[in-house]
């Protein structure tokens, strides 16, 4: 505390006599008690903890009232609210300021409400082949035009798998209607697209710690990608056999990346969008109330002969629950061990010759002194409402769950699931027809000639699942009307990039 009064002159240090020599002697400056807690220079002290913060908070008001920048009084607050523009932002100042970078697609961007904001983390996941890397891909091109289209800035890419497809980019821009029809001097560059990649976690880390923020200060950068979040967790967290161990260190990880990716985004100002991979979900042996989604008595069910049944359904009581392998955490130990009587029972084991055990403590009124969550608290119901896979009762297609967990959807602002549906070909009575269902269907007819079926094609759709600027899609896929009243949205992959399939036309 010797600089106390060089930095403070007028500070009053006779109130506080009986603190100060202790601080001298233990080497306690002015910028320790402005920094430190309380509790530390308290545990490196021993004085009292109430008297330290009396004496940080008179350095802090000292200060203040030093600089010129005192905050009013109490009596002065309601005055102090009613100036104006002490506020930030208002709602004019934030509507001028709201950005998106377009999928260069007006059908896919009215589903967006415009395209992939700017400020926010946005995820875009999907089972491989569903069309992220195209979308990744238009949107580096995309920011590059000027508004109301992009940002005008450049766009960085780290990739974590694969490297970032140049042959791709050239073909988007040759083929896409929009870009191939501009001046070539406002057309969008690959000089102006930063990409590198990363091997590891650890590389990742530096990366975005590092190497990111210089980058987005002397390139101006306005959309970060990052393709995929999940391949370094899964090596790195995934590849030992104590993973129960390791899901605390995951948690903490994914949470300080979440964190630093929404600071860049604030910060600079930029968009961030980030890939992720998805999980099947598979079905459980769960028996019991509490357990089930909710769908009600009409949901079809699943024949038990099917060889192969493509839905990971169990009924219920009448009810169909579609479970993540995260689900059965969210359920209590005596759910998850009720196991099928078609199971053989456990060995029988010799009996004990200690006494039972003390019956426990049941209060007054209550049977049941381990009850059962109620339904709409498992993870198994609510996750149709932050997955993107299980909203839909009748769905036909197999259920997924995008990677990394409940933690890393609390990360993100935004996502965006991708699906896709294999068309084939099926010859009938010696002719081919296009048909869209699983050839599985017809397996097992007596006409040998239905049993044959080859893919045709692939059927793509776009769902947000939620964002903070763009309504929810329905749970439909096949609907004549994209967006939240009519479902996903169908688009295909051309030679220019991603396209809006037209309805009804």
């Amino acid at each position: 505390m010797t600089d106390l009064l060089s930095v403070l002159p007028h500070f009053p240090v006779g109130q506080y006599a009986s603190l100060i020599p202790t601080l001298e002697k233990h080497g306690i400056s002015t910028s320790d008690l402005l920094t430190l807690d309380a509790a530390d220079i308290g545990k490196r002290t021993h004085l009292p903890l109430l008297n330290i913060k009396r004496l940080c908070n008179a350095v802090i008001e000292a200060l203040h009232a030093d600089l010129g920048v005192s905050p009013p009084r109490p009596g002065q607050q309601q005055a102090a609210i009613s100036v104006t523009g002490t506020l930030k932002h208002n709602a004019a100042s934030l509507a001028a300021q709201w950005q998106t970078i377009s999928t260069l697609d007006p059908d896919l961007d009215h589903a967006l409400a415009g395209g992939v904001p700017v400020g926010y983390v946005t995820e875009i996941t999907g089972e491989s082949g569903a069309g992220k890397s195209q979308f990744l891909l238009t949107l580096l091109l995309a920011v590059q035009l000027p508004p109301p289209h992009g940002l005008g800035r450049p766009a960085m890419y780290i990739s974590t798998e694969a490297p970032m497809s140049t042959r791709r980019l050239y073909q988007i821009m040759a083929a896409h209607p929009a870009l191939n029809s501009m001046d070539p001097a406002d057309r969008p560059s690959l000089d102006n697209i930063i990409s590198t990649e990363t091997a590891d976690l650890e590389s990742q880390d530096h990366i975005l710690t590092y190497q990111v923020p210089v980058a987005i200060e002397r390139r101006n950068i306005g959309l970060l990608v990052l393709d995929s979040v999940a391949t370094n967790f899964r090596a790195e967290f995934e590849r030992s056999a104590g993973q129960a161990s390791n899901m605390g260190a995951r948690s903490t990880e994914l949470v300080r990346l979440g964190m630093h990716l929404h600071h860049l985004a604030r910060k600079y100002n930029l968009a961030v969008v980030v890939a992720n991979q998805v999980a099947d979900r598979f079905g459980s042996t769960t028996l019991g109330p509490g357990s089930g989604s909710g769908f009600g008595p009409k949901t079809p069910v699943i024949p038990a002969s099917s060889a192969a049944p493509r839905h990971n359904h169990y009924h219920v009581m009448g009810r169909s629950t579609q479970e993540s392998p995260l689900a059965t955490r969210s359920r209590p130990i005596t759910e998850i061990t009720n196991l099928p009587s078609s199971l053989p029972p456990p060995s029988s084991k010799p009996p004990s010759t200690m006494p039972p055990p003390a019956t426990p403590y049941t209060p007054y009124g209550s049977s049941n002194p381990d009850p059962s969550p109620a339904p709409a608290l498992l993870l198994d119901h609510q996750q149709r409402w932050f997955t993107g896979w299980g909203d839909d009762p009748f769905a036909d297609y197999a259920l997924k769950t995008p990677s990394l967990g409940l933690v890393w959807s609390t990360q993100i602002a935004a996502r965006i699931a991708l699906f896709k549906r294999a068309v084939y070909t099926r010859r009938t009575g010696g002719r081919w027809a296009l048909d869209d269902d699983d050839p599985d269907n017809y397996q097992g007819r007596d006409d040998e000639d239905e049993q044959v079926a080859a893919l045709q094609s692939w059927r793509r759709w776009m769902k947000v699942v939620y964002a903070p600027h763009a309504a929810a899609s329905g749970p439909a896929l096949d609907s004549l009307t994209g967006g939240a009243a009519g479902g996903a949205v169908e688009f295909e992959v051309t030679m220019g990039g991603v396209r809006a399939v037209k309805k009804g036309g």
